[in-house]
């Protein structure tokens, strides 16, 4: 058996409409990561409740590993339409959550609900 690590377009897929729709839920899972890294929905909540707060912000975390692992093992499928639109959806996610284009806040920065990604 003959293998080797290279780049292809689509050569995995069964049909087109099969291949557009991986491309499509690749997209959307790596926007959402991008969503829950800039999300500020748990600061409304008071100090008080620091430990359902924390349980809440651990499970969003996981929930974020979760999503960003099951995109990277969509890119290791060596499927350059899958990099490249994954790549995409964390830019288009970054443009809109992250910076500054649509920012409401006139003050500048706010912090989000979970720590920042790291590779």
């Amino acid at each position: 058996m003959d293998s080797h690590m290279s780049f292809f377009i689509g050569k995995g897929s069964e049909s087109l409409v099969l291949y557009l729709v991986d491309l499509v839920i690749v997209f959307t899972v790596s926007l959402l990561v991008e969503w829950l890294s800039h999300t500020t929905f748990l600061s409304n909540y008071s100090e008080k409740d620091n430990f359902g707060v924390g349980q809440v912000q651990t499970g969003l975390y996981g929930v974020r590993m979760t999503m960003a692992y099951v995109v990277m093992l969509a890119v290791m499928s060596f499927d350059a339409g899958i990099l490249f639109v994954a790549v995409a959806g964390y830019s288009v996610g970054f443009l809109v959550f992250g910076s500054r284009v649509f920012e409401k806040d006139e003050f500048g920065y706010h912090q989000p609900d979970l720590p920042p990604l790291n590779c």
